[in-house]
């Protein structure tokens, strides 16, 4: 398999575990969860999780695969500012903890450059 093809499918697995782990531990999820945003943190960790869990099924489909990897920018996009709350969050936890939530901002960009290389991959394929 070349590297153009499992591009697309590590991108999904990436998010069907990140899906797969909101509902399996969404205790972790709901801390980030901006307060700013209504209803309950618990039904936007279980949204969250459910639209990774869509967004990783979509882009294991070669059919679907191009709107799947845009809506992934997109979604990547869309979570950041939870990651931001993380960060600001985490600022007085031990060094370990606050470096993985700081780490994590800048990663959103990797994410959805990969995304979208993934959409652009599959233009040809459309």
């Amino acid at each position: 398999m070349s590297r153009s093809e499992r591009s697309p499918l590590l991108l999904a697995g990436l998010l069907a575990a990140a899906g797969t782990a909101h509902f399996a531990a969404p205790r972790q999820f709901d801390h980030t969860v901006p307060r700013s945003l209504p209803g309950s943190p618990r039904t936007w960790t279980y949204t969250s999780g459910a639209v990774e869990l869509a967004l990783a099924a979509g882009l294991a489909l070669p059919r679907t695969r191009k709107a799947a990897a845009l809506a992934a920018a997109a979604f990547f996009v869309g979570v950041f500012p939870a990651n931001v709350k993380m960060a600001v969050d985490w600022r007085h936890r031990p060094a370990p903890q606050k470096a993985a939530a700081l780490g994590r901002l800048p990663l959103q960009v990797p994410l959805v450059l990969w995304a979208r290389g993934v959409a652009k991959g599959a233009e040809g394929r459309s």
